[in-house]
């Protein structure tokens, strides 16, 4: 998609009322800003929310990836020439970062925060424990807290709720999931026993060559040949007649009605994708059966410890202490 189509989409994503752009510096190795920043700069800037990351590679010297002072910094400046703005609203760590301390990232942080380059900061793909140390250490070094989380989260991929967004409910942090349609496999256009060709996307490109397979295009047989996967397609089928809905909206509104959930990451190849993701915001809900239903067709089994903090929590109640699990919320 060239910038010019991309300016359509972003466009009308503008028209339709939205406000909040994630990117990453890494996309495209700073294409994807680059095109962002020249739509940005004709528009009202204190409209719209701008998201970035930093973590990735983006040249090939030993201080061109990671977390670490150096890398953040210089990686800053260029994301805002890039996007062609004096600030960042929202910057996020793309992942984790062995060789790096987190107190020097958070540290690296909160001077771009200080100095007005940045506005809030946010974390992606942590584990639970890393994100309990992220915000431990905020609150008792004052460092600026963390406000987001963006994470991988959808009907086919639930295992944040047992650690992540518990610690998210417990900390005041909203959720950001991305791939909420699992790179095209909660679209309802895929057949069992039909491989998918290339022409597919990258669902179908990976079906030809399962080696390329990754998170936001899983492999074909990891799905084709499981019967949980059609059944929950089925279920997803019957929600979107019944609803008038398309099975793209089911998925998303399934993911707006969990209590964590504050926004989407959804992504368009062209404006009629970008009003159908959209629409899954409009006056509408999935009712307490819809939901319960993908939500048990959808659920991973329980292993230890979770299965047993579970047990032998299931009757203790106060409503002072926040509840730590998902619950679903705006049904009718």
């Amino acid at each position: 998609m060239n910038k010019e189509e991309s300016h359509k989409i972003l466009d009308r994503f503008a028209s339709l009322g939205g406000n909040f752009i994630d990117t990453a510096n890494m996309y495209s190795l700073g294409v994807s800003e680059s095109i962002l920043g020249e739509w940005l700069v004709r528009q009202k800037r204190d409209d719209f929310v701008i998201a970035t990351k930093v973590r990735g590679s983006m040249k090939a010297g030993v201080n061109d990836v990671g977390l670490g002072r150096k890398h953040i910094m210089s990686s800053c400046l260029e994301s805002l020439r890039r996007l062609q703005t004096d600030h960042i609203d929202l910057y996020q760590i793309h992942w984790w970062d062995d060789a790096v301390p987190p107190e020097e990232w958070l540290g690296t942080l909160r001077d771009l925060v200080s100095a007005g380059r940045v506005r809030h900061i946010g974390v992606s793909n942590l584990c639970g424990w890393q994100l309990q140390k992220v915000v431990d250490l905020c609150q008792y070094e004052k460092f600026p807290p963390v406000v987001s989380l963006q994470q991988q989260y959808n009907l086919l991929c639930r295992h944040p709720e047992f650690e992540e967004f518990q610690v998210c409910k417990n900390e005041g942090i909203s959720v950001l999931p991305w791939s909420p349609l699992k790179g095209g496999m909660l679209t309802g256009k895929y057949r069992r026993g039909v491989r998918p060709d290339a022409s597919a996307g990258r669902i179908g490109v990976v079906a030809q060559d399962e080696s390329l397979a990754m998170q936001i295009a899983p492999a074909w047989s990891q799905y084709d040949e499981k019967d949980h996967y059609w059944r929950l397609m089925e279920a997803m089928e019957k929600v979107a007649k019944v609803q008038g809905k398309t099975i793209s909206q089911v998925a998303i509104r399934w993911l707006l009605q969990k209590d964590v959930v504050s926004s989407v990451i959804i992504g368009a190849t062209s404006k009629q994708q970008l009003e159908d993701n959209v629409a899954a915001s409009s006056a509408w809900c999935l009712n307490k059966e819809q939901m319960d239903e993908l939500d048990k067709l959808s659920d991973l089994d329980l292993q230890y410890p979770h299965a047993m903090v579970r047990l032998v929590n299931k009757d203790r109640v106060n409503l002072f202490n926040p509840y730590p699990y998902v619950k679903n919320t705006r049904t009718i």
